[in-house]
């Protein structure tokens, strides 16, 4: 068996002197590894941040690919107690004025009145019908004002009704409204009895509300609508009418929405600052804390941003006539974009048509350029994912090589022991070797032993 601690024939401490042995051989290969390794952890981070950056940029810049955005309109009122309104793309510039004279109104009936709406009624049958649809309601003998409220309501044959009961002065009425406003959504009620029983006392319906559609005049043509959302009276106008005054007139206004297209265009800009601000922290060097990026020098940041200087710097759009600097857009001399606001304003104002060919026609508009550039790196499978596959490649290599550093060591460590314990021992049998010769010649006759 061989020594692993302290020598017998040396006296020397052997594990001792073999660990330190094997850790200086170690040592630097593993600080090797451990640097290399934090280096290669640190990129990912900066590569997730990077890639952070650029999906948000690329969401910033998506409405420029819109033609919405630029050929969008907007409405105003004149007084805003009687309508709202939207605006979709189809809509066309003008003034209009609309009078509303009249609400659309469902349809109620209500029931003769009852003293307990828990109390059985008389059983049979009910026939609801909504304009042309109908459908039935059994009654049973049991069954109260507040059963039948509740069967109507959860019949899966219901073609829109809906019942409830309103305690007045006179007792509790069943109240049957149509879930559609309009002349044409008009509730009927009639019920059958069955033998002996008085359910179509109940049920002979008096009418609480008429159905009505709803009135409007625009510019002194009638409009008449079954629901309060008149659409597309006016091309590209959704109106919401809220009350009614035939004496009272709305001015509606549609005019371009310019602010949406500045607001994107600003959005982009602000947006593409920040993307080369934070790139720009990652390869970049501080002199002032003289530290270097951590992705300073690399093709992929350098890749990012030669290919977004280039669709800056070029024209887009269909027509090709058009370069982010007719917009009152420039590059500065630290690579970021400013803005012109009085340039971008009148551009916008006169040639809102082109700036829309500018931005998002549909291959060769700025927008979708941008687009395309920064969804190649951000997509799944995209360049910052292979590039990520690319670290993730050198971190497992790592890892085998620490996995082979450690099998090296350990059949170090072996033979250091074997050639140590080897060593002492013959140093053990040299000792003992010595000791029995100095015995002898002590014990010869003549000799006197000087110590």
């Amino acid at each position: 068996m061989g020594l692993t601690s302290l020598g017998v024939g040396t006296g020397m401490d052997i594990g001792g002197i073999v660990t330190a042995l094997v850790n200086a051989e170690k040592a630097p290969k593993e600080a090797k590894f451990n640097a290399q390794e934090g280096k290669i952890n640190t990129q990912i981070s900066a590569l997730g941040a990077l890639k952070s950056a650029m999906s948000d940029f690329l969401e910033k810049i998506k409405p420029l690919s819109d033609a919405k955005t630029f050929t969008g309109f907007k409405s105003a009122l004149s007084n805003k107690d009687f309508m709202t309104a939207t605006v979709d793309p189809t809509a066309v510039a003008g003034n209009y004025k609309v009078i509303v004279e009249q609400l659309a109104e469902s349809h109620k009936l209500g029931s003769t009145a009852v003293t307990d709406v828990t109390a059985p009624i008389g059983s049979g049958s009910l026939s609801l019908t909504v304009g042309s649809e109908s459908f039935n309601v059994a009654v049973g003998a049991e069954d109260s004002l507040q059963d039948i409220m509740k069967n109507i309501n959860a019949s899966k044959d219901n073609v829109g009704v809906t019942a409830t009961i309103i305690k007045g002065d006179n007792g509790a009425q069943l109240v049957l409204t149509s879930n559609k406003t309009g002349a044409a959504n008009v509730v009927q009620a009639s019920a059958t009895d069955d033998a002996g029983t008085a359910l179509s006392d109940v049920f002979a319906m008096t009418e609480l509300q008429p159905a009505k559609d709803a009135i409007l005049y625009v510019d002194g043509l009638k409009v008449t609508s079954d629901s309060n959302e008149v659409k597309n009276a006016i091309t590209g106008i959704n109106l919401t009418l809220t009350d009614a005054n035939k004496d009272k007139t709305t001015t509606l206004k549609i005019e371009p929405n310019r602010e949406s297209s500045k607001t994107a265009i600003k959005d982009f800009v602000n947006s593409y600052n920040e993307l080369m601000k934070t790139m720009s922290g990652m390869s970049g060097y501080d002199p002032k804390t003289k530290k270097a990026g951590v992705l300073q020098g690399d093709s992929v940041i350098r890749g990012v941003q030669n290919q977004m200087r280039g669709v800056l710097s070029s024209t887009s759009g269909d027509s090709g006539s058009m370069m982010l600097a007719n917009l009152g857009i420039k590059t500065t001399q630290t690579g970021s974009l400013e803005i012109d606001d009085k340039k971008l304003d009148e551009v916008l104002s006169k040639d809102i048509n082109a700036v829309s060919d500018f931005f998002s026609a549909e291959k060769t508009g700025f927008g979708t350029r941008m687009k395309d550039v920064t969804d190649s790196y951000v997509k799944t499978g995209g360049i910052l994912d292979s590039r990520d596959e690319s670290l993730d490649t050198q971190l497992s290599r790592i890892t085998d090589s620490r996995e082979s550093l450690a099998l090296k060591m350990k059949a170090y460590e072996a033979r250091l022991l074997k050639q140590y314990n080897a060593m002492d021992l013959i140093v053990g049998q040299m000792n003992a070797q010595g000791s029995m010769l100095t015995q002898r010649l002590d014990s010869l006759p003549g000799l006197v032993s000087k110590r």
